[in-house]
């Protein structure tokens, strides 16, 4: 609303401009006058009345209208551009100053695409507006000129279709914003979930995640749906104030006939609705009912949110937990791949103190990446309760207060700190983000990449490159548990080994590593172990002591390499 009136007020004050635009719409206007009452005129005092020079001259006379009323409607346009430019510089800067000053992410779309839309469109208001105003009003007087009785033929449909066209501005530009807000809802989820389908077809997330996509679908055609309705409304107006007068003058023409009305001002009075009238109120519905909402809508988008309405934070900014809750509580949780199959967890009851370093392991396919997706939300358990720092799964605050590094780490084309801010709301300050890339041993790939500011071509980088970019940007994510998903698989002992080090180290975070070397457990405060059944949480020591499958699984894991990162 404060964006609307600020381009109102914008326009009111070029209040000379505006003269000049009514100056040249008056001479446009005269072409719509004397094309009907010429016509009438050359009808009943030439062509009709046996003088076929005087009807020449009035058919002369409305050409040159039209060639005068084609200048007006050239001069129109430069005004229009000389109203609604400084409109377009106004907006611009606003948008650029409150990227500079706020560092606003939408600040590029805003200023190549929502500024040009808004310019557009309000100069295309202007136009169908006071198109319509002069030509409703050349027409009407001129049929006043011919015959008053012609009025009440005409006026009293053209009322009643812009009374309906009035009726439907307001509930049409709420559903059109709808419409937007939905599809826009649609794109922000598929963007989310195309990246990620490996990773939700490896944790068999595909129902779950199909499922939120379609109630995106769904709520989307019902908006479509509710705005095809309204539109047909919309669409009825020009119909009912500009066709029906014809109709209207075509039934009554006997009547009119009989009461003064000659043949040349009836045949001037369908040149007036047919090619003044009509034409103008199709161009004003269209413009105002689609043009209008879309003004709207943007002119809404470019306001700076205030204290009250700015947006909401979403997950990545926030996750301050409870104080005295547990990172991660898991009771009584069963989890199968379908309602026929054997759980692959079952009954597991797990409870991880905030600050502690786990790691999870067991034989491959038992049901580690399983656990890590229930955590993240990518999966639902069939029973039992998980919650992280107090907030159930699935739930908007338990999403804030996790962090899933898969495996297959993605990293999109842009620059470096675009790739490690992606869970941040706002920029990372370059210190924090050379301090993180520290950590976690990702420095020598930033110098190599020109620093924070130097491109990433994802297909360029090795797996182990990507991984660090990943375990970098969970690193700075505000989520104080993160969970690592055979994340390091990609590095070399020494490397995974500095980046466990670095997450346990964060403060206030807590670490669960789906681990595949017996470094990561040995490094962990404690072990889970899973095989079924015969679940074991301890120590390394403890369990190596009292589980036999750990034991196992410790003879069993090969000396590691020292291979460079890859």
């Amino acid at each position: 609303m404060r964006a609307r009136t600020r381009v109102l007020g914008s326009v009111r004050a070029r209040w000379r401009v505006l003269v000049r635009l009514g100056l040249w719409s008056v001479l446009e206007a005269g072409q719509t006058f004397l094309v009907g009452y010429a016509l009438a005129r050359a009808l009943d005092d030439g062509f009709l009345a046996g003088n076929a020079r005087t009807g020449l001259l009035w058919l002369g006379a409305a050409g040159l209208a039209v060639g005068a009323g084609a200048y007006g409607t050239g001069r129109v346009y430069g005004v229009v551009a000389a109203l609604v430019e400084p409109v377009r510089d106004r907006l611009v800067a606003r948008v650029v100053g409150r990227g500079v000053r706020e560092a606003d992410a939408g600040a590029l779309s805003r200023l190549t695409q929502q500024v040009e839309i808004a310019r557009d469109t309000l100069a295309g208001l202007v136009l169908v507006s006071r198109s319509f105003l002069f030509t409703a009003a050349g027409a009407l007087i001129g049929l006043f000129s011919l015959a008053p009785l012609l009025l009440t033929v005409v006026v009293p449909p053209l009322l009643a279709g812009l009374c309906l066209f009035a009726v439907t501005l307001r509930p049409l530009a709420r559903r059109q914003e709808a419409f937007l807000a939905a599809d826009e809802a649609l794109a922000e989820d598929l963007g989310a979930v195309c990246p990620g389908l490996r990773d939700v077809t490896a944790a068999g997330a595909e129902a779950r995640v199909a499922a939120a996509v379609a109630e995106s679908i769904d709520a989307e055609q019902r908006a479509a749906r509710a705005l095809a309705r309204w539109s047909v409304v919309r669409v009825a107006a020009p119909a009912v104030g500009g066709e029906l007068p014809v109709v209207l003058l075509l039934a009554t023409a006997p009547w009119l006939l009989g009461h003064g009305v000659t043949p040349g001002a009836l045949v001037g009075a369908l040149a007036y609705v047919t090619q003044s009238l009509l034409p103008a109120l199709q161009n004003l519905v269209h413009g105002l009912g689609t043009s209008g909402s879309r003004l709207t809508v943007v002119l809404r988008r470019l306001a700076p949110p205030t204290a009250s309405g700015a947006r909401s934070s979403s997950p990545r900014a926030t996750g301050t937990p409870p104080p005295g809750a547990p990172a991660l509580a898991l009771t009584s949780v069963t989890f199968a791949y379908g309602p026929a199959r054997e759980p692959v967890l079952d009954g597991l009851d797990l409870t991880v103190p905030a600050g502690a370093h786990l790691a999870v392991v067991g034989p491959s396919g038992i049901g580690k990446s399983t656990l890590a997706g229930l955590v993240a939300g990518l999966l639902e358990a069939r029973e039992g309760v998980i919650r992280v720092y107090g907030h159930a799964v699935p739930g908007p605050e338990a999403a804030a207060s996790r962090v899933l590094i898969p495996q297959e780490a993605y990293v999109h084309g842009g620059t470096l700190a675009e790739n490690l801010g992606l869970f941040r709301r706002d920029p990372v300050p370059e210190a924090e983000l050379l301090a993180a890339a520290e950590a976690v041993g990702l420095t020598p790939l930033l110098r190599a990449l020109g620093g924070p500011g130097g491109r990433v071509d994802p297909g360029a980088l090795s797996a182990g490159e990507r991984q660090l970019i990943a375990l970098a940007r969970a690193y700075l994510s505000p989520a104080p548990l993160a969970l690592l998903d055979e994340a390091t698989c990609h590095l070399d002992p020494a490397a995974e080994a500095r980046a466990e080090r670095a997450f346990a180290a964060r403060p206030g975070g807590t670490l669960v590593v789906v681990a595949h070397r017996i470094s990561s457990a040995r490094r962990a405060d404690r072990v889970l172990v899973l095989d079924g059944s015969r679940t074991a949480c301890g120590t390394h020591d403890e369990l190596l002591r009292t589980s036999a499958l750990y034991r196992d699984l410790v003879g069993g894991w090969t000396a590691e390499p020292t291979a460079p990162v890859r």
